[in-house]
C-alpha cells in the first residue's frame, strides 16, 4: 500500500470517495469539522511507526537462526520451505479478513489486536515443543501482520489525507529498519542472552508488546467512528462496479506482485544460509541479510516518486529485475568473495515491492477502484509467491546444493520483468473491468 498513498498523494488528492465505498474498504468515516488534536495525531504517529517496525521481525528474525532452528527440531529441508512458505500463505488468507473486521471493530482496535497476536505468537512459538507447534505459533504472529499490513495504509490515508506521502515514506523506512534489524540483531542478541536461539527469537515478542500498547488509546475514540462507518455501508450498499478478472492490467499486476513476493519470502528465509553454506559466519551472514533489507529505507522514498513521473514504469522494472539476475549469478560464482556486493544488488531488486504497490495506485482513477485493485493484486499476487520458498526448500535437500535453487530464482526474473513491463502500461482499469 506505500506506493498507493504516494500514488494518491500526487493524482487522486482531490477526488472524492462515496461513503459506502469508503466503508467498504474498512476506513472509518471523520466526523467533519472535527480535527484531531496535535497530541492525539502525535501519538497516531508512534502508532503507525511502532506497528510497521512489527511486520518483519518475525520472518528475517527467523531466517538468520534457520540453522539452529532446523538442527534443535529435526526439520527437514523440505518443511523448512514449508515454513518459508507460511507467510505469503497468511497474508493472502487473513488479510482478505481484514477490511470486514475493520468494518466491525475499527482500524485501530484491529491493529492492536493484530500487534497483540504477533506479540503472543513470537512468545509462543520457541517453546511451543516441536515442528507443528512452532508452525501453529509463527501462524498466529503472521495473522497478525496480514489484517495490520493492510490496514495500516487506510490509517494513514484517514489521519493523514494531506501528507500521505510524507506519512508513508516514514512507515516505509520504519518498516524497512524492522526488517533489517532484526535480520542484524538476532544473532549477537541470541549469544549475549546466552546461545539459546529460543531467547533470541522470543525477544522480539516485547516489542510487539510496546505497539499493542501504544495502540490502545486509539480504539476507543474509533468506537463511535466504526459503527457510523457501518451504518453508511448499510445505506450506501457495496462500492465499485468493477471485475478485476476482465483486466489484462490487473492480472498483471498480481502476477508481478506475486513474483517479487516470491524473491523477497525467498531471500528472507534462504539467504543467510546460503552465505553460511559458502563458509560465511553466522553474524556476517546477519548482517548481510540485513543490508539487504535495509536498502529498502532509502528507495521506498525515490522509487515510488520516479515511477509516478514516468508515463511507463517499465524502465524500472527491468532495472531492478537487472539487478536480480546479477545477483543471484553472483551467488552461484562466488558467493563468499563477493558477498557485500550480491546483498547490495538483491536488496536493490527486492524494492519491485513499493514500486508494485505504485503502480496499483496508478493503474486506477479513483480510491475505490484503488481499494479493489490493490485487494485483488495482493491475495491473487501472495497465493502465487506461496510455492516458490517450498521449492527452493525440496531443490536444495534433493541436489545438496545451492546450484538449482539459484537457477529457479534467476528464471523467475525473466518472467517477473515481462509482467511488471505490461503493469507499467499507461492505463487503468476502469477502462478493462467495468461491468
Amino acid at each position: 500500500m506505500m506506493g498507493v498513498m504516494v500514488s494518491e498523494e500526487t493524482r487522486t488528492s482531490t477526488s472524492t470517495t462515496m461513503p459506502g465505498a469508503r466503508a467498504a474498504t474498512g476506513e472509518p468515516m471523520r466526523t467533519p469539522g472535527a480535527p484531531a488534536p496535535a497530541w492525539w495525531t502525535r501519538l497516531i504517529v508512534v502508532g503507525i511507526v511502532l506497528a510497521a517496525l512489527n511486520l518483519r521481525p518475525a520472518i528475517t528474525s527467523l531466517g538468520a537462526l534457520l540453522e539452529e532452528v532446523r538442527d534443535d527440531l529435526g526439520m527437514s529441508g523440505s518443511v523448512a520451505g514449508l515454513l518459508t512458505s507460511v507467510p505469503p500463505l497468511c497474508f493472502a488468507v487473513f488479510g482478505l479478513a481484514a477490511p470486514r473486521l475493520a468494518r466491525r471493530f475499527g482500524p485501530g482496535a484491529v491493529v492492536c489486536a493484530g500487534m497483540a497476536a504477533i506479540g503472543t505468537g513470537l512468545l509462543i512459538r520457541p517453546y511451543a515443543g516441536g515442528t507443528a507447534g512452532f508452525l501453529a505459533a509463527s501462524a498466529l504472529a503472521l495473522m497478525g501482520i496480514a489484517v495490520s499490513n493492510v490496514l495500516m495504509p487506510a490509517i494513514v490515508k484517514r489521519w493523514f489525507p494531506d501528507r500521505v506521502g510524507s506519512m508513508t515514506g516514514l512507515y516505509s523506512m520504519a518498516l524497512a529498519l524492522g526488517t533489517a534489524s532484526a535480520a542484524a540483531a538476532t544473532v549477537p542478541v541470541t549469544e549475549a542472552l546466552g546461545g539459546d536461539w529460543r531467547s533470541g527469537l522470543a525477544v522480539w515478542a516485547a516489542l510487539a508488546a510496546v505497539a499493542a500498547l501504544s495502540w490502545l488509546p486509539l480504539t476507543r475514540r474509533e468506537r463511535g467512528e466504526a459503527a457510523a462507518a457501518r451504518t453508511e455501508s448499510a445505506a450506501g450498499g457495496a462500492a465499485g462496479g468493477l471485475r478485476m478478472t476482465r483486466s489484462r492490467t490487473a492480472w498483471a499486476l498480481a502476477v508481478f506482485f506475486g513474483l517479487q513476493a516470491t524473491a523477497a519470502y525467498i531471500t528472507m528465509g534462504w539467504m543467510a544460509q546460503i552465505f553460511r553454506d559458502a563458509g560465511v559466519a553466522a553474524g556476517t551472514a546477519g548482517l548481510l541479510l540485513a543490508v539487504t533489507m535495509a536498502m529498502g529505507v532509502p528507495l521506498a522514498f525515490v522509487i515510488p516518486r520516479v515511477a509516478t513521473r514516468l508515463p511507463h514504469q517499465g524502465p524500472i522494472v527491468v532495472a531492478l529485475g537487472l539487478c536480480g539476475l546479477v545477483g543471484y549469478t553472483g551467488l552461484y560464482v562466488a558467493p563468499a568473495a563477493g558477498a557485500w556486493a550480491w546483498a547490495l544488488l538483491l536488496g536493490i531488486s527486492n524494492c519491485a515491492f513499493p514500486l508494485a504497490l505504485t503502480m496499483v495506485g496508478m493503474r486506477a482513477r479513483t480510491g475505490a477502484g484503488v481499494a479493489q485493485l490493490s485487494a485483488f493484486a495482493q491475495s491473487t499476487g501472495y497465493l502465487i509467491s506461496i510455492p516458490g520458498p517450498l521449492l527452493v526448500g525440496v531443490l536444495y535437500q534433493h541436489s545438496g546444493g545451492w546450484g538449482l535453487p539459484l537457477a529457479l530464482m534467476a528464471a523467475l526474473m525473466i518472467p517477473q520483468m515481462a509482467v511488471g513491463i505490461l503493469a507499467g502500461r499507461d492505463r487503468t482499469v476502469e477502462d478493462e473491468a467495468t461491468r
